[in-house]
């Protein structure tokens, strides 16, 4: 049985759709699972041995180059690898109306969430069956819900985000145990406070631990570098890629970051995860999983260094 997924963005959301590939995995062993998603989010889906084959799209970059030949290209290459083979089962678990126009590319029949359940309530119109999923529901739970519904089976347990990676061994890590610090967010209203960070750092120094600090833009790597220049024995992370980020998160003794994906990386992983809030409301979004995690703060709520410190101290001991 073919099934191709349509999860298309951002880092969290598709990491938020990996219990689905374990799921279906689990009740279909021998279901050949492909997936449709920006490309540069593709490395995600890459890291779960249940995926055959990724379409990458690229809707973000195409729509910005529209007046240049080799987009077009692009689109049609598109067209023809999504279009190339049937699928018993086509699955958007967007939920948007791009998504579902992209879903609507493959061959076989279009599932999706029913209008009052979707992002995007036009979106169903594209579905050939829609399924109605309760909107206050974690992400991921409503992910798991739809997959289960479109193909039969009932959704149960523990989100398993399958992700198969072992620690990385990079020549610049610390010589001692260390945790990771995700200060970079899409957002400045999400940042917490850099005052936090060199106390919970300086707390974690004296505790015996070192911080790795990564970094992708030049904003987020100067940020990264203030910070590691104040707190004894940091160190900052050289650029990498998703897969490198996940070997390191993969090492970690522990991970503290902000509302981005990378936090909800760290979660699948099963790295115990202190995700920091500062304006947006974690309940439907926050980072869930099957190990040690906590969701701090809120809309307009900024959690103190000694509340992470606190909660971090169980999995330090």
């Amino acid at each position: 049985m073919r099934i191709l997924l349509v999860k298309t963005s951002s880092l969290g959301d598709v990491i938020h759709n990996l219990p689905v590939v374990s799921d279906i995995r689990r009740h279909f062993p021998d279901a050949e699972i492909d997936w449709c998603v920006e490309e540069s989010f593709a490395a995600i889906p890459r890291l779960h041995p249940g995926v055959r084959e990724i379409i990458p799209v690229a809707i973000r970059r195409w729509r910005k180059q529209l007046t240049k030949t080799a987009t077009w290209r692009e689109i049609a290459a598109f067209r023809q690898q999504i279009a190339a083979k049937p699928y018993a089962a086509v699955i958007d678990t967007q939920g948007l109306l791009k998504s579902a126009l992209l879903a609507r590319r493959a061959k076989g029949p279009h599932l999706g969430y029913a209008a009052d359940s979707a992002r995007e309530p036009l979106a169903a119109r594209c579905y050939d069956r829609t399924f109605p999923i309760a909107r206050d529901l974690h992400a991921v739970a409503r992910n798991r819900l739809l997959a289960a519904a479109a193909l039969g089976y009932v959704a149960e347990g523990e989100p398993d985000y399958g992700i198969d990676t072992v620690p990385g061994a990079f020549p610049w890590l610390p010589h001692r145990p260390y945790v990771v610090f995700l200060t970079a967010t899409s957002r400045d209203d999400k940042l917490w406070p850099e005052t936090n960070w060199l106390a919970l750092g300086r707390h974690l120094n004296g505790l015996g631990f070192s911080c790795v600090l990564p970094g992708g833009s030049a904003v987020e790597r100067e940020r990264a570098s203030r910070l590691a220049s104040a707190i004894p024995g940091a160190v900052v992370a050289p650029a990498m890629t998703i897969p490198d980020l996940a070997g390191l998160l993969a090492g970690a003794r522990a991970v503290v970051g902000v509302d981005t994906g990378l936090t909800h990386l760290a979660v699948a992983l099963k790295i115990p995860t202190v995700a920091i809030y500062t304006a947006t409301d974690p309940g439907l979004t926050g980072v869930l999983g099957a190990g040690f995690y906590r969701n701090l703060g809120g809309k307009a709520q900024i959690p103190a260094a000694e509340a992470v410190l606190g909660e971090l101290q169980a999995v330090l001991a």
